[in-house]
């Protein structure tokens, strides 16, 4: 089965780099990426889109009595509730972990290639047991979203878990 991270591999040497590297690769970029940047320059839906990573921009209901809470989420959707739906947050994770757990929610594609048209088949059933989805699971509102969805297509989502966006206010999980 094609991996999830075959994208980051090294076309020249044909090898595949660690979560370190990208992690410092991204980092010599950090400066030029911002969420408006992304945001401007990718595919925008009025909807979150679903088996796919969404990046918007959110206030919370909740937010003065919340610790701290991430304005700009990297999500992927896993249920719909009353008025929004429920998701995975990848930011709640350090970056090391945000790869693994991508890596762990791999099974659940829907084809088995890495490109553009492929997607994740996930549900609150089918990743509740894995211990890193614990803390991530977040709600989110439709009248709370302040932006369009962008959506993060599966080939392009091992790079977007590295990208430094992520807009904590209060403090971070980390």
């Amino acid at each position: 089965m094609p991996s999830i991270l075959d994208p980051l591999v090294d076309k020249a040497a044909g090898a595949r780099k660690g979560a370190a590297w990208y992690k410092n690769a991204i980092s010599s970029i950090a400066d030029r990426v911002s969420a408006r940047k992304l945001m401007s320059q990718g595919k925008l839906n009025g909807r979150p889109s679903i088996g796919r990573l969404n990046m918007f921009f959110y206030d919370p209901k909740y937010k003065k009595t919340l610790p701290y809470y991430d304005t700009f989420p990297l999500v992927l959707p896993i249920e719909r509730i009353p008025g929004g739906f429920a998701g995975i947050n990848f930011h709640y994770l350090r970056p090391g972990a945000r790869f693994t757990l991508l890596q762990r929610l791999q099974r659940f594609s829907i084809r088995n290639e890495v490109s553009s048209r492929n997607r994740f088949d996930v549900s609150y059933d089918r990743v509740k047991n894995i211990p890193l989805v614990k803390n991530t699971i977040k709600k989110y509102l439709y009248s709370h979203v302040r932006s369009s969805f962008l959506r993060i297509d599966y080939d392009k989502a091992a790079l977007s878990v590295y990208l430094p966006v992520a807009q904590f206010k209060k403090g971070s999980p980390y």
